[in-house]
């Protein structure tokens, strides 16, 4: 059966699977990425005994990642299935429901309410264009969601009467509005978010806010159930606008809007203390800058001023959650790692777990979710470098793994070991931070192949976290690399603006050169054997940095941009990308975007480049790869073009696209290798 698939799997690129790869039962494998299985969104119960949790897990047969609610409790035990093929849950206040999103009979998305006690499930509401950010009022009569609700549009052209029985093209469709694509969703009809409420023992949902704005969750409670906060931008011009929001709220019975704070820049994600005295929110100033500064803010219900909260802590917070009326919990990443900090009123911050992660199967980035209860025990995704996410609950000093959801696959996989590594850039002695990852049965008085993996972003950050795809390169004797470069996040805000209006550069190349030989000195890497890939912003600086040096056999740069001045108009984040990342418009200072685009270097390329890329994309769209490809061609340079048939920009979303994005990068590598007769059946050298 293995050798089937990844025929199958292959076939689209033209490739053949090597020897090592149809041998090998003992190391990571393809087929494996649909054994993987990892803990998401926990939820304590009220009582603090319980934990609700997602656990997510890959079907072979609909080729989805699936998900479905079980429940644990926080002392231990067996977890247990609650509802099969639903999303994350809410707890009812009293805890005798729970509330989630699922599909109903007739396969539209709907809101069901769960009895815990009897198990009996009733659906409350049906969406036909979905259901978010349920939250209950604090009586558990009502629970509130975010939808959306499309906008009835007349024909801009009147047009005359077809003829009875003829049959005429289609419509055209008529665009006049800016954000009218979206990657995943293609071109957009337009629709907008609004607040809704249902009664939790069912009825029809009535909503609560009007006009053409987006109100997003999510959605929190006054403590006496009159009024829901959110967070939308209602401002003229706002389709135009990119940081800009802020918090409001609306009477339950129906009412004008409250705009609750007035800064500029975005407020989000509203959090109402227990007592109802205070609004907590996430800050951030509208800069024209591709990272700022993300902050935990405080208001007071009755009004005043906006309190900062982690003004001393230089890390973007995120995911904010009251424990107490006094108390606040926050994650933030730090050096590739995601923590929980807490943060009282008076602006005292502490770390009060790290370790999360493990949510992300394809790539090690940060990544991870949590809960706390009223009593300031912590339930959150526990990853570490071998295993994607368990769920882990911390209370006092002690912390728990209550579930080991991969150990029936991954205990009986050799897997490739994590190590980190410390280097400085020889382009100004920056000290980068980066990892790598040796093959199973790894022997360092042996020489191996290198991959240079690069992140995507640029404005994000790996870890010491499992990756699916890693596993399969070291399964397959290479040793990867992996940096934090110049411009990561998790490190501080000028650390990440020192890529300000200069992605991709020389400057991140030489961030990625040090770590290659910072590698190479170790003793245990073939310079002769050097490979480089990435993703997004990853595949931006492979196709960059084949431009300045020749020292790779070969390179695959996956949904990359190539050339800027056609990317930011032809994309879904036209808008942000022109406004945060860039000095000028495109029209006003072309040679700027022509500086940091890969097809400026295109002449100088050497190294045998793959691109590969979703059909589909709409956030580095395929015109881009098309390009590097058809200029490789034109230069005499081994290239090759793989789409990925009905994939938007997240090519690794469906198991089996992950699966074949990994395979045909190896068969790519596989091609280029000059060690080849130096391997052993299980992929390590003679």
């Amino acid at each position: 059966m293995r050798g089937i698939f990844a025929g199958l799997v292959l076939a689209s690129g033209g490739l053949a699977a090597s020897p090592s790869a149809a041998q090998d039962t003992k190391h990571f494998s393809a087929e494996d990425v649909f054994e993987l299985e990892y803990a998401d969104d926990p939820r304590i119960s009220p009582d603090g005994r319980t934990v609700l949790f997602v656990r997510r897990s890959n079907n072979i047969m609909t080729d989805r990642t699936e998900g479905s609610i079980w429940m644990i409790p926080v002392s231990g035990g067996d977890p247990r299935l609650v509802v099969d093929g639903a999303g994350s849950a809410e707890w009812s206040p009293d805890g005798t429901r729970i509330a989630y999103t699922g599909k109903s009979d007739d396969g539209r998305s709907a809101i069901f309410i769960r009895w815990m006690d009897s198990g009996q499930v009733q659906q409350v509401a049906g969406q036909a264009n979905g259901a978010g950010s349920l939250a209950w009022s604090p009586d558990g009569r009502w629970v509130a969601f975010t939808a959306n609700v499309d906008v009835d549009t007349k024909p801009f052209a009147k047009m005359p009467s077809k003829p009875e029985g003829a049959e005429w093209s289609e419509p055209v469709k008529v665009i006049d509005h800016a954000q009218f694509r979206r990657d995943g969703a293609g071109f957009t009809d337009p629709a907008f978010r609004h607040v809704f409420v249902v009664p939790a023992n069912g009825g029809t949902p009535r909503q609560l806010t009007e006009g053409n704005f987006d109100h997003d969750g999510p959605l929190s409670w006054s403590s006496d159930g009159r009024h829901i906060y959110f967070s939308a931008n209602r401002n003229e011009g706002w389709e135009l606008q990119t940081v800009e929001g802020d918090i409001y709220s609306v009477e339950v019975a129906g009412g004008p809007l409250r705009q609750f704070t007035t800064s500029s820049g975005a407020e989000g994600n509203p959090q109402v203390s227990p007592d109802g005295q205070r609004v907590a929110f996430v800050c951030m100033p509208n800069v024209k800058r591709p990272v700022w500064q993300v902050d935990l803010c405080v208001k007071n219900t009755s009004g005043g001023s906006v309190s900062n909260l982690t003004e001393s802590l230089d890390r973007e917070v995120g995911d904010i959650r009251w424990g107490g009326n006094r108390t606040l919990y926050f994650t933030y990443d730090d050096h590739g790692i995601k923590k929980i900090g807490r943060a009282g009123l008076d602006g005292k911050v502490t770390t009060v777990a790290e370790g999360l992660g493990g949510t992300s199967l394809g790539r090690p980035y940060t990544s991870g979710t949590y809960d706390v209860s009223a009593n300031g025990t912590l339930a959150y995704t526990a990853g570490t470098s071998q295993r994607p996410a368990d769920l882990a609950v911390r209370s006092g000093n002690r912390t728990r793994t209550l579930t080991a959801l991969n150990d029936d696959i991954l205990a009986h996989r050799s897997l490739g070991e994590v190590h980190e590594i410390t280097y400085n850039s020889s382009f100004d002695g920056t000290e980068i931070q980066g990892w790598y990852v040796t093959p199973p049965g790894f022997d360092p008085s042996k020489k191996y192949p290198l991959v240079l993996e690069i992140h995507g972003g640029p404005h994000s950050a790996y870890g010491p976290h499992f990756s699916a795809e890693i596993q399969r390169y070291a399964a397959e004797g290479y040793v990867v690399f992996y940096d934090n470069h110049r411009g990561s996040t998790s490190y501080g805000e000028d650390f990440a603006l020192l890529l300000e209006h200069k992605y991709s550069s020389e400057e991140d190349a030489a961030d990625h050169m040090s770590g290659v030989d910072a590698m190479i000195a170790k003793g245990f890497i073939d310079e002769d054997n050097l490979f480089v890939t990435g993703g997004s912003a990853g595949g931006i600086a492979t196709a960059y940095l084949v431009g300045l040096t020749d020292r790779f056999n070969a390179a695959v740069a996956a949904k990359p941009v190539i050339n800027w001045l056609s990317k930011t108009l032809t994309a879904d984040s036209y808008i942000f990308q022109t406004y945060h990342q860039f000095p000028a418009m495109p029209w006003e200072d072309p040679m700027h975007y022509w500086k940091r685009s890969p097809l400026s270097l295109v002449g100088n390329v050497t190294t045998p480049t793959m691109l590969l890329t979703g059909e589909e994309d709409q956030r580095t769209p395929i015109t881009e790869s098309e390009q590097f490809y058809q200029a490789l061609k034109l230069r005499g340079i081994d290239t090759m073009l793989v789409r990925v048939p009905g994939s938007s920009h997240g090519i690794a979303s469906r198991p089996s696209r992950l699966i074949a994005k990994t395979e045909n990068i190896l068969a790519w590598f596989d091609r280029y290798r000059t060690d080849k007769g130096d391997q052993s059946p299980d992929g390590e050298s003679e």
